[in-house]
């Protein structure tokens, strides 16, 4: 079974290679200049170039973890992740986007500590869904607030309905985390929310667009994007 996976492995970099104009890294070879980096959730079901159409190397500079954080801890001190931070410090790049799923899972494990008090026993994963605990424990009082969780219990689709609000406030959030570093201070930030779900009522495969530069009323980021994008503008919140 192993080996077969392996050589999948390999034929797929074949098909790579096939796929690749022999100019495709003119001009990459010595050096990176993406106008780009993308923080997505680490999940199989969500490719970081595919959702953007990347058929070219030296677009997007790619980082991605479970829960799709932007920072970490270095000294006791909040910084912005080095996989965040590299790009913007020393290669050009002008752009963060910052992008969540529906149906994730690190949200959800966060969502079940909250309510249960238990947490993935792997010790990695742990670290990780701690960090986003305090988020959605922020993100349920939100939504009790606005008449959201609290007043949809009982429903069928409560849980996977909760969940996917938070994923979209754990966006909003991680943007603000970003834009509050000197490091990400000069970029711009997106925040997106792709969805393979229907939760935003289009396709699967689609990218929501629900935040730019801590701007998140739907109107003011259909006007950024303008008619042609204006349906890949949404909100759950």
């Amino acid at each position: 079974m192993g080996r077969d996976l392996l050589t999948e492995l390999l034929d797929r970099n074949a098909e790579h290679v096939a796929s690749l104009d022999v100019d495709a890294f003119r001009g990459q070879r010595d050096g990176q200049r993406p106008p780009v980096v993308s923080v997505c959730c680490s999940d199989s079901r969500v490719s970081q170039g595919g959702m953007w159409a990347v058929d070219r190397p030296g677009f997007l500079f790619t980082a991605g973890n479970i829960g799709n954080r932007v920072s970490a801890r270095v000294d006791g001190e909040r910084v912005l992740a080095g996989s965040v931070a590299y790009p913007l410090a020393y290669t050009g790049t002008d752009a963060l986007a910052v992008v969540g799923h529906t149906g994730c899972g690190a949200v959800g494990a966060a969502l079940s500590a909250v309510r249960t008090g238990e947490f993935p026993e792997e010790p990695g994963v742990r670290a990780d869904v701690e960090e986003l605990v305090p988020i959605v424990e922020a993100g349920l009082d939100a939504l009790d607030g606005g008449g959201g969780a609290g007043a949809e219990e009982g429903r069928s689709e409560e849980a996977a309905d909760v969940r996917n609000r938070l994923v979209e406030y754990n966006v909003h959030e991680q943007v603000a985390i970003a834009r509050g570093t000197e490091t990400a201070a000069a970029a711009d930030v997106y925040g997106f929310v792709y969805d393979f779900h229907g939760a935003y009522g289009g396709p699967d495969g689609a990218a929501y667009l629900v935040n730019v530069d801590g701007e998140r009323d739907p109107d003011a980021l259909r006007e950024r994007v303008g008619p042609e994008h204006a349906d890949r503008v949404a909100t759950l919140l």
